[in-house]
């Protein structure tokens, strides 16, 4: 990433990276190559080279969003695929300068083309265990019920999730469209997850305003929102979320490329920083959106003017709300500090090993 003198370069500034959506994390050109070898039709908006023009901020523009994440999905068919893909996402994470990340995943989705939802799920675990060994950094995984789905399916999903505890599942989630469906219907599912040691960590404050991030806390007792930036339409809400330190985990590019907010700037980051509610910066789906984990602290940078001892501090906020082992979030903690000490213009030292994943 290029950077002009008297900066520091955000890819060696070390970071967590808490919200990665699964499909969303893979690179284009590898969608391309399983599109081929399985005879994937890929519409011009996936196959052009450049993110496609997105705007969900009403129905039929969600529509087309999740239609064109579906067929991306449609490409992952076996467990090579999904090793390649999880191999390649923590590259470019390692690359952005992660030493941590926490992908989502809805197995749901998979299962169709992977034997069911336990061995898909196994499959998933597998890749990632597998990617954390090869490249070093640390990964757990967020499994995700789909909230256009019957809270049914959503229970399932926990007992699952905290069954798999001990093979890396960190947290359970929420997504999909947060216009449709009541937080509290999902309820049973997270008090499951959350009685199991999981971390609740529902999307909600992206296509709804400030009440989804209410009940995100009300009825889901969230440890984390997954976006959370409509919360800064609401003063008290801003300040019960400082008071509770519950990290919001903010996506500026992806929250532009949906149209929740026009223009970068409009992104609330300084709203949320001045009222003292901590952020996870994140990429979201990369393959739509066409920004990763570095990009998002150039935006805070760039459209937010965050200065470096800013974006040091966004860092620490983003490993202080992950699942990190103590010893790993010290370390990374302290190589923050030295990425900070470190003279603008000049490499900063090598830190440390990087946290691997049990």
């Amino acid at each position: 990433m290029l950077h002009s003198s008297g900066e520091r370069d955000l890819r060696t500034l070390p970071k967590a990276h808490l919200h990665l959506h699964f499909t969303g994390s893979m690179r284009p050109g590898t969608l391309l190559e399983l599109a081929d070898k399985y005879g994937v039709h890929l519409p011009d908006a996936l196959s052009g080279g450049e993110p496609p023009k997105l705007r969900a901020t009403d129905e039929r523009g969600w529509f087309r969003f999740q239609r064109l994440y579906d067929i991306a999905r449609s490409c992952l068919r076996a467990p090579e695929d999904i090793q390649r893909l999880v191999r390649e996402a923590a590259e470019e994470d390692v690359r952005d300068g992660s030493r941590w990340l926490e992908i989502q995943v809805d197995p749901t989705s998979y299962a169709p083309r992977l034997g069911g939802l336990t061995p898909a799920l196994e499959i998933i675990l597998d890749a990632v265990e597998r990617a954390s060994r090869d490249t070093g950094l640390g990964i757990r995984v967020l499994v995700a019920a789909n909230r256009m789905k019957h809270p049914l399916d959503a229970r399932t999903l926990a007992r699952l999730a905290v069954r798999y505890r001990d093979r890396g599942i960190v947290g359970f989630g929420l997504s999909n469209d947060e216009r449709r469906g009541f937080a509290r219907d999902f309820d049973r599912a997270f008090a499951i997850a959350r009685e199991g040691g999981l971390l609740a960590a529902p999307h909600g404050g992206e296509l709804s305003g400030p009440s989804s991030v209410r009940d995100c806390l009300d009825d889901l007792r969230a440890g984390r929102v997954g976006h959370g930036v409509r919360a800064a339409e609401d003063p008290w809400l801003l300040a019960r979320l400082a008071d509770r330190q519950v990290t919001c985990e903010v996506c500026p590019a992806s929250n532009v490329a949906l149209g929740v907010y026009d223009k970068h700037e409009d992104v609330p980051l300084r709203a949320l920083w001045e009222a003292g509610v901590p952020m996870a910066l994140g990429a979201d789906d990369p393959l739509l959106f066409g920004a990763r984990l570095a990009a998002q602290y150039e935006l805070a940078r760039r459209a937010h003017g965050f200065d470096d001892a800013e974006l040091a501090e966004l860092a620490r906020q983003s490993v202080r709300a992950s699942v990190m082992p103590e010893d790993v979030r010290k370390r990374t903690l302290a190589d923050i500090d030295a990425w900070l000490a470190a003279e603008p213009g000049l490499p900063e030292a090598d830190g440390p090993p990087l946290g691997r994943a049990g």
